[in-house]
């Protein structure tokens, strides 16, 4: 059984990778972000400095999806808030099946989050434009959600092996 999970290791690295990927992306929406949220406030004070009209949709949807991956991240790092108010009292093994259960449920909500909303991204989101930028479709409005069940099902995939590793191999 061990020499399974640590041949099942070695992919540490690709959800290593993974994580850092969606993190820079995260990183790279924030600093778009405030500089259009910048030059918003400059062209406000300043006449010289235009304001750009699509800014806010802009702005609201870089927040979209920094809000969905930037939750998909958290799984990683069991950062979600979770109901640990009983696990002191609770047997250990317990404890292990009853997160192996809930893991099991945050995948189905992950495959949910990319077939819907994949469906919405499409079907809803092809019918629309951005008001202020007519040659750009809504889809992208509604893309974080596949995305973000993208995410989701990986670290949630991690979190699940490492439930089903620790039910088996008690570490140091």
């Amino acid at each position: 059984m061990s020499k399974i999970f640590s041949t099942l290791d070695k992919l540490k690295p690709a959800y290593d990778l993974t994580y850092k990927i969606f993190l820079f992306i995260c990183k790279m929406l924030l600093i778009i972000d405030i500089l259009i949220a910048t030059l918003v406030v400059a062209g406000r004070y300043i006449s010289f400095i235009p304001s750009p009209s699509w800014s806010e949709e802009i702005i609201l949807t870089c927040m979209a999806y920094m809000a969905v991956l930037s939750a998909s991240l958290a799984i990683r790092r069991k950062a979600h808030i979770r109901m640990t108010a009983f696990d002191k009292y609770l047997p250990k093994k317990l404890v292990n099946i009853l997160d192996i259960i809930s893991d099991i449920g945050v995948l189905v909500l992950a495959v949910v989050m990319i077939v819907v909303g994949w469906r919405y991204a499409v079907q809803i989101g092809s019918r629309g434009t951005y008001v202020s930028m007519p040659n750009v479709s809504r889809f992208w409005m509604y893309f974080p959600i596949p995305i973000a069940g993208v995410a989701m099902f990986v670290f949630q995939l991690e979190s699940l092996y490492n439930n089903i590793k620790s039910f088996f191999i008690n570490e140091v």
